[in-house]
């Protein structure tokens, strides 16, 4: 008897079995069901997570170094930032000039202002002033009307970029290009409208709940929070390849700009988005660790179930594992028959896992996230419930190939 020929016999007797015990093998693999969807479910909502931090800040700009008061993540003692001095526009326009034809340059500051827009009111949003240079630092571009010119930061005229939040929330379906919108006390003509960029993520800006507005226009209108200007100073290095030598050519200029001696150290931080990204994924080392912990617990458990159930299953066919036997049925044969079954058990158990988790997957799609079950995600939840059927039966299964077929012949 070939090997195919003693898979496909045992495959027929293992599924006869188990359709004979549909209750039994159905709670068995509870605790497979539940493991496949927490191992599904795990691997979704981490690449749902990586999907939306990568939309939420593809407006960052891989290609960008920010020069910033304070870092975007604290490592060490949050006291050595705090007294640092802010970063003034001057600094940021003398350092325009030191990198001129190296990078491009440019400044913004921002602070949270209430708008009006005749009645209807919108708190705490952030208003940037910035300048024409802000749409080459990223992908957001708009979607209808312009984005600022450099006349209008020269002349500090009161114009206005919004966001979409900001329009929906204060124009609702009408044309907001042209109109007059209250910023603070001072009213801005609207003069353009950014496209959607996928709102706020973990408690991180929300991109679409912006307003841009000329730089000058921003420090002439409110001074800078709490009188005085903090500026954040974009820098866009000419290619991907460029962004090392570019930032330790801008650290040395800051340098020299803060007249710092040799001994001291940086009173200014250089931010760039691989930063964020290592954070993040720290953080989602973590989470997966945690999960794929309670998804092991999960299919532990189910392995227990389904090696007690092959233990039963075996007691219950001694006697036909004996007739087996006499009539010339090998060990492998009857170590296939109960591997094969226990695999069984573990493949029901996955695919109905996968389908609970596909419908749970497309709710948080709806509602949280943007999350789908991959094909790689469905082979490796297959691959693991198939797995854990065949070990949790080995034991089961190397008990009943050893079994003496003149002891089991005679079993009642």
């Amino acid at each position: 008897m070939t090997i195919a020929t003693d898979i496909r016999e045992s495959l027929r007797i293992a599924f006869d079995a188990l359709r004979a015990n549909k209750a039994r093998g159905v709670l068995t693999t509870l605790g497979i069901i539940i493991g496949i969807v927490a191992v599904v479910l795990t691997m979704t909502a981490a690449n749902g997570l990586r999907n939306r931090f990568r939309e939420s800040f593809s407006a960052v700009g891989t290609d960008v170094l920010y020069v910033s008061r304070m870092p975007w993540v604290v490592m060490d003692d949050f006291f050595l930032y705090r007294n640092r001095p802010n970063i003034e526009l001057r600094e940021a326009r003398t350092l325009e000039r030191k990198l001129r034809g190296k990078a491009i340059v440019n400044p913004t500051i921002n602070g949270n202002r209430d708008l009006l827009y005749r009645t209807e009111t919108m708190s705490g949003v952030d208003v940037i002033g910035t300048t024409d240079k802000q749409t080459r630092m990223s992908s957001a571009q708009p979607q209808s009307g312009r984005f600022l010119m450099a006349f209008d930061v020269l002349y500090k005229r009161h114009v206005c970029v919004i966001g979409t939040d900001v329009k929906d929330g204060l124009f609702g379906t009408v044309d907001p290009v042209n109109k007059r919108l209250q910023i603070g006390r001072t009213r801005f003509r609207v003069i353009g409208v950014m496209e959607k960029q996928g709102g706020s993520f973990l408690g991180g800006p929300n991109f679409d709940r912006q307003v841009f507005i000329p730089i000058t226009s921003f420090v002439r209108v409110f001074g800078g929070d709490h009188g005085r200007t903090d500026v954040m100073v974009a820098v866009k290095a000419p290619t991907q390849e460029a962004m090392e030598d570019l930032e330790y050519t801008l650290i040395g200029e800051m340098r020299k700009i803060r007249a710092l001696r040799p001994a001291e150290r940086d009173n200014f931080s250089v931010n760039k988005l691989d930063t964020l990204v290592g954070s993040f994924n720290s953080v989602m080392g973590v989470v997966l660790l945690v999960g794929l912990l309670v998804t092991g617990i999960s299919l532990f458990v189910g392995a227990v179930g389904v090696m007690n159930i092959m233990f039963v299953s075996v007691t219950e066919r001694t006697r036909e594992i004996g007739i087996r036997k006499a009539i010339g049925a090998t060990r492998r044969s009857i170590l296939l028959q109960f591997l094969l079954e226990a695999s069984a058990i573990g493949l029901f158990g996955g695919l109905v896992g996968i389908v609970l988790a596909a419908i749970l997957t497309a709710v948080i799609n709806a509602v949280l996230m943007p999350a789908s079950v991959s094909v790689p995600i469905v082979v490796l939840a297959v691959a693991v419930s198939i797995s854990v059927g065949v070990l949790a039966g080995v034991v089961p299964a190397y008990r009943a190939a050893r079994m003496d077929p003149i002891e089991a012949l005679r079993y009642e």
